[in-house]
């Protein structure tokens, strides 16, 4: 025995690399599976978002056999459940519920545990493949996939295969399993209100090819493009606009984009419509053109302890009350009661909001609260609000 290990312990493969020969190696690899993920397990199974050629949902299912050992029917099944049941105990992994450590460290096992679940599978694992190969290979044998990569890296690169066969085991349990799921909700910026508390991480962008731009997910999650404002990167989508410029791919839903007829005096079904399709971006453009100027005008005529508490408060008088804690809405009851302008625009926005909340109402009722609204902004006397009024009535679903 220790002849034959002696024999063959300088093996070193058919392929030899430099060190950064190895390192661009596994990056190409473990980006390929990263790419399989977001466009065909997220964007194209779970959400339907976009139609794939046979050809290429088939090589991105292979490859996440290959690499992965996971089965499509169990990820989209706990992704859709994720989404259903987000930020309560029924969540497969919710960092607002089960801890942050636990989710980034252990984010593999619960997946596991979650996959183990038959009511998961069978109310949320619909419209998954379910062809002669899913069934006798794929979901059957999924141990197999990632065994035979281990004996090919082996052939191929010798013992510093095995390395990047560990690498390439690593890399989903510990970027989607673990930082997206658990930092995903934890920590990072906003772009939309959205019900939970999912963040955006654009820094991991060419790590994890999109799904960094989890916030906006959350906010439409059936569109197939990430990406929503102009400095942000969604590699995945780049891919899938590839796909689409070669006939192989077809995209089926984006988010709603709203059009703006400048110098419309009245408040129509067709803005209704519009503002009502176009919710989140209506809230996150109130935040950032009337909340922010009116702080930063509060902020220059206020002394040092009441610029901190502004500085301080500034994020909640944006955020959803329904991830806030006691602290935080104890501060923002103090600034509201301190602060005369930012009580009138935090309250409109509370009632902006209320009107696509009413969904006993009738389109005709939802309009004259619009109108209502948008008058009585107008005559607040507060600049940003009144401007803010005047734009929202150009809000059309189709181009001017």
């Amino acid at each position: 025995m220790s002849t034959l290990l002696s024999e063959y312990s300088w093996y070193s493969g058919f392929i030899q690399l430099p060190w950064w020969g190895w390192l661009l190696t596994a990056l190409a690899l473990t980006h390929i599976t990263i790419i399989a993920v977001t466009v065909f397990l997220h964007r194209h199974q779970a959400h339907r978002a976009l139609d794939l050629h046979p050809a290429v949902s088939h090589f991105f299912r292979f490859w996440l056999w290959l690499t992965t050992g996971m089965v499509t029917r169990e990820w989209v099944a706990i992704h859709r459940k994720h989404h259903a049941r987000c930020e309560t105990p029924e969540d497969p992994h919710s960092p607002q519920t089960r801890g942050i450590s636990t989710v980034l460290w252990r984010g593999a096992e619960l997946y596991r545990a979650e996959a183990e679940n038959r009511e998961t599978l069978d109310s949320y694992g619909h419209n998954t493949p379910d062809d002669r190969l899913e069934r006798h290979l794929y979901s059957a044998h999924p141990i197999l996939g990632v065994s035979i990569l281990l004996i090919i890296d082996f052939t191929l690169f010798g013992f510093a295969g095995l390395a990047l066969w560990g690498v390439q085991m690593l890399w989903i349990p510990v970027w989607a399993a673990g930082v997206i799921n658990g930092v995903g909700h934890w920590w990072g910026y906003r772009n939309f209100e959205t019900p939970d508390a999912s963040r955006n991480i654009a820094w991991l962008g060419l790590l994890v090819g999109g799904e960094e731009l989890h916030n906006n997910h959350h906010a439409f999650a059936s569109s197939a493009k990430f990406s929503n404002r102009r400095w942000e990167f969604d590699l995945g989508w780049g891919y899938i606009r590839v796909l689409q410029a070669l006939g192989l791919a077809r995209v089926k839903k984006l988010a709603p984009r709203a059009h703006i007829i400048n110098d419309k005096e009245r408040v129509d079904m067709d803005t209704l419509r519009a503002v009502i399709a176009n919710r989140l971006n209506v809230m996150s453009n109130y935040a950032r053109e009337v909340v922010l100027p009116v702080v930063r005008q509060e902020y220059r005529c206020r002394n040092g302890a009441c610029r901190r508490r502004l500085r301080h408060a500034r994020r909640l008088l944006v955020r959803n009350p329904a991830i806030m804690d006691a602290r935080s809405r104890g501060l923002l009851e103090g600034v509201l009661e301190r602060f005369a302008n930012l009580r009138t625009v935090y309250q409109y926005r509370e009632r902006l909001q209320g009107i696509w909340n009413r969904s006993a109402s009738s389109h005709e009722h939802l309009l004259q609260a619009l109108q209502e609204w948008c008058q009585q902004a107008e005559a607040t006397g507060v600049h940003a609000l009144q401007q803010f009024a005047r734009r929202l009535k150009g809000y059309s679903l189709q181009p001017a």
